[in-house]
């Protein structure tokens, strides 16, 4: 499944009850490669029928706090990580009254700051928090899910400000990590990943715009990004794709 990994291999996912997070997992609970997969998220994955061979690990934490993120870390206790999945985002928020913006006059400080919270700084901390985990000289991936929306170059419709800045954010704060990691495990694989218009409640408010044929299933879109990780190499590590295996400009 992974060629440039091991035979027997530790994974993460991350937001493991959303959508595209359950997809993964059960995709990567059948895979024969995986020895043990540590499923997070603020509410249990439903993970037990479908673990025959007994290697999830489901972890309730919120990772967006300084006490969830730790409790991360002391589950792993160093223990070495090759594939790690982070799919954490939003979008919106009904209940904080977060939309995407359509002009200036909407922004709002109170929605960046949630946006950047949760698009930007926690996948990097998230970094930091496992670095015990990944540091070394095994071979290793840290994938996480950005958006082509948050491309400076792909920007040609403006509009929702809060969510392309932070999405670009993310992209940044994962390249200078990309960078770093080149002295702590030149084996590391730092990757982003737009994972396509998915049917999930994340994209669940805006899906009449889709084109036809552009709104996947979590189920295939959990097979395209595995199969786009597989097609990946440490060298390719603070790079920017799509679920087709396509790049995109920064």
């Amino acid at each position: 499944m992974f060629p440039t990994l091991p035979e027997r291999i530790n994974v993460l996912v991350t937001g493991a009850s959303g959508g595209i997070g359950q997809a993964l997992c059960q995709a990567l609970l059948d895979a024969p490669q995986v020895a043990r997969l540590i499923a997070v998220s603020r509410h249990p994955p439903a993970l037990a029928e479908h673990d025959p061979r007994g290697i999830a690990e489901p972890l309730q934490a919120d990772l967006t706090s300084v006490e969830g993120r730790a409790a991360l870390a002391d589950h792993l206790d160093g223990a070495p990580l090759h594939l790690t999945v982070n799919t954490l985002g939003m979008l919106h928020d009904d209940a904080a009254g977060i939309a995407p913006e359509k002009r200036l006059e909407d922004l709002d400080p109170g929605a960046l700051t949630r946006l950047f919270e949760v698009n930007a700084a926690t996948p990097a901390l998230l970094l930091q928090a496992l670095l015990p985990s990944l540091k070394g000289t095994h071979p290793a991936y840290f994938v996480s899910l950005s958006a082509r929306v948050g491309s400076l170059t792909d920007n040609r419709l403006g509009g929702w400000y809060a969510y392309r800045a932070s999405k670009a954010a993310h992209n940044m704060l994962l390249k200078t990590a990309a960078v770093e990691f080149k002295r702590l495990n030149r084996q590391l694989c730092v990757l982003c990943l737009h994972p396509g218009t998915t049917d999930t409640a994340l994209s669940a408010p805006f899906q009449a715009r889709v084109p036809d044929g552009k709104l996947f299933t979590p189920e295939f879109v959990a097979e395209r990004l595995l199969a786009v990780i597989a097609q990946r190499s440490a060298d390719d590590s603070g790079s920017f794709w799509d679920w087709a295996g396509e790049p995109i400009p920064w």
